[in-house]
């Protein structure tokens, strides 16, 4: 054991099915720690955004894959921050029913995953230097204030998550921000298309954190993280979901009424029977059965964004 009471990084063992624990590598931990299968919220508004500037003859290679990079590493840092902070808020104890966590079971060591965070952050600004030199000062504050909620989710003194807001940092940047400004890096201006392109994303996004607060609403309680399940009691957090995918599969039928988009943006709803085995454990499971929901509603997430994305740019 260290001195702070954690496990020697590279001495914790995983599970390995069928087998004895196997310890992993740092850099298997530090896979661990970013949760590669959150960053498709992350990858999709990206993905969105771009579909949405091809499709209207204004799309740009080069500030989309800038607009990316700098999406990823602000999802990694808003990871490592949320790992970091939750372990010393006692959010993640022994009792964690979700993946485990690299800070909590001792994996990384405390000061590791907030540097971790830190760098993450700093390099996505870096990587803005870019998309200020194409888009300007209003990239300077959609980075800023990006890297600053990210950090704000669970870290500084008035952390978005234990307050009951995390779900409304979710849709705004990685749905509204993440969508428009993509979008605005290419085209240096933004249409009513790009905001309603953005409606679904961030509605997927807040669905797949809905399932993570039902799952940890017990543990959360007593850590006094105040999310709006805890806050508001299960049936609600339920009522949140569905209507999160509600709004998500009405937005391109709004969308072609509109005249914003084709007839291809009904490609989307080729996604919506994936919708129907994580709304049922939603409805019918709790504690860690939830964690099937979560990757159910990550895939779900992934592939109405693709197929939203492809309708986006088909004219």
């Amino acid at each position: 054991m260290s001195a702070d009471g954690l496990a020697p990084s590279s001495g914790s063992p995983a599970p390995v099915p069928g087998g004895a624990p196997r310890p992993l590598t740092p850099a298997g931990a530090w896979l661990l720690a970013i949760r590669p299968k959150t960053l498709t919220a992350a990858f999709v508004p990206v993905g969105v955004g771009t579909g949405l500037a091809f499709g209207l003859g204004v799309g740009r290679w080069l500030p989309a894959l800038a607009a990316l990079v700098g999406a990823l590493l602000i999802q990694i840092g808003t990871n490592l921050t949320n790992d970091y902070y939750d372990f010393k808020k006692g959010a993640d104890t022994s009792e964690r029913l979700g993946p485990m966590r690299v800070t909590q079971s001792g994996l990384l060591a405390p000061g590791q995953v907030l540097a971790g965070a830190l760098a993450c952050f700093a390099l996505a600004i870096l990587s803005g230097i870019y998309l200020v030199w194409v888009g300007g000062w209003p990239i300077v504050a959609i980075g800023l204030s990006s890297v600053l909620f990210g950090y704000a989710y669970t870290g500084g003194p008035f952390p978005l998550a234990y307050h009951g807001l995390g779900d409304v940092f979710v849709f705004v940047f990685f749905g509204l921000v993440a969508v428009a400004g993509t979008y605005y890096v290419q085209a240096l201006t933004v249409v009513p298309a790009a905001w309603w392109a953005a409606i679904p994303v961030g509605a997927l996004g807040t669905a797949l954190l809905v399932v993570n607060n039902l799952r940890d609403v017990h543990t959360d309680a007593k850590a006094g993280k105040r999310t709006l399940v805890v806050r508001l009691g299960t049936k609600a957090g339920r009522a949140e979901y569905v209507l999160m995918l509600v709004a998500a599969y009405a937005t391109p039928f709004v969308m072609f009424g509109l005249g914003l988009a084709s007839a291809w943006v009904f490609l989307a709803l080729l996604s919506a029977p994936l919708a129907v085995g994580p709304m049922r454990l939603v409805f019918g499971a709790q504690g860690s059965a939830l964690n099937s929901a979560l990757g159910a509603t990550a895939r779900l997430q992934l592939v109405f964004g693709l197929l939203f994305a492809v309708g986006l740019c088909l004219r």
